[in-house]
C-alpha cells in the first residue's frame, strides 16, 4: 500500500492480514483481500478464502474468531455457521468469508467487488507486522 494510514486504517489492514494468514495456516485455499476503502463504507477489508470441506472450513472460522477476540475484537454479527457453504463474519472494519468451492464460485465475491484492490496481504504482514 502505498498511501499514509492512519493508526486505526493501519489495525484494520494488520487484522485482515493475519486473518487471511490464518485462513492459510488452516489449509483455506485461493486466501484474498480486498480493500474496500475507496469502494463502499460498509467494511475496510474483505477477507475471501475457500475450505476443502464443511469440518475444515468450521475450525478456520471458529480459529479466526478466537484469535480476533485475543486482539480485542469480537464479530458484530456472524452468518450461516452450522454446516452450511459460506461462513460470514463481521467485525465491522472487516469482513470475513470463507466457502466452500461451489459456494465461493457460485456467489464470486470477487468479479461481485471487482473495483476493489487486491492487497498482497503476505508483504503487507511482512511490512507490518502481526502485532497489535
Amino acid at each position: 500500500m502505498t498511501t499514509t494510514l492512519t493508526p486505526a486504517q493501519t489495525r484494520s489492514l494488520r487484522n485482515a492480514c493475519v486473518c487471511a494468514k490464518l485462513a492459510d495456516d488452516f489449509r483455506g485455499k485461493d486466501t484474498v483481500v480486498l480493500d474496500l476503502t475507496q469502494v463502499t463504507p460498509i467494511a475496510d477489508y474483505f477477507v475471501i478464502t475457500t475450505g476443502t470441506n464443511p469440518r475444515q472450513l468450521a475450525a478456520l472460522v471458529d480459529e479466526v474468531r478466537r484469535m480476533m477476540r485475543a486482539r480485542g475484537q469480537r464479530p458484530i454479527g456472524t452468518e450461516g455457521e452450522g454446516g452450511t457453504s459460506w461462513v460470514l463474519q463481521d467485525y465491522g472494519d472487516i469482513v470475513v468469508h470463507a466457502f466452500l468451492p461451489e459456494a465461493r464460485d457460485l456467489y464470486d465475491l470477487e468479479r461481485l467487488w471487482a473495483d476493489a484492490q487486491r492487497v498482497d496481504w503476505q508483504a503487507e504482514l511482512e511490512r507490518l507486522g502481526d502485532e497489535d
